[in-house]
């Protein structure tokens, strides 16, 4: 039963990244993956969240599992901002390749912390 609702969720998360990507490319008209971004940073805060929830002992960890490996999982896409930093530098843009991939490295991994310190705060 964990197998299916780990598949579920990581559908739910792919259609999710696929809604927000979108919406976000088309306020955007720039060569930056604005929406690559703003998916993995959102994907790591909420991810932060639920592990600090975990931790706190406010969610089971078959629903850390499902929620954080699977929507988490299927939401978020390293490998795809990464593929667009190197489409930056091969289009000569190296400067934009390395702030694009070293930026989403920084503010994903304090957008994490951020999530984990809002269930701390929160809770005590």
């Amino acid at each position: 039963m964990t197998v299916l609702l780990l598949a579920l969720a990581g559908g739910l998360g792919a259609a999710a990244r696929f809604v927000v990507d979108g919406l976000v490319r088309a306020r955007t008209r720039t060569p930056f993956a604005w929406g690559t971004f703003v998916v993995n940073v959102c994907g790591s805060l909420l991810l932060g969240v639920l592990v600090g929830a975990g931790a706190a002992g406010l969610l089971a960890p078959v629903a850390l599992l499902v929620a954080g490996t699977g929507f988490c999982g299927g939401f978020t896409t390293f490998s795809t901002a990464m593929v667009d930093s190197v489409r930056l530098a091969q289009d000569g843009d190296v400067r934009g390749a390395a702030l694009s991939a070293l930026g989403s490295l920084v503010v994903c991994v304090a957008a994490a912390a951020a999530g984990v310190g809002l269930v701390r705060a929160v809770t005590g």
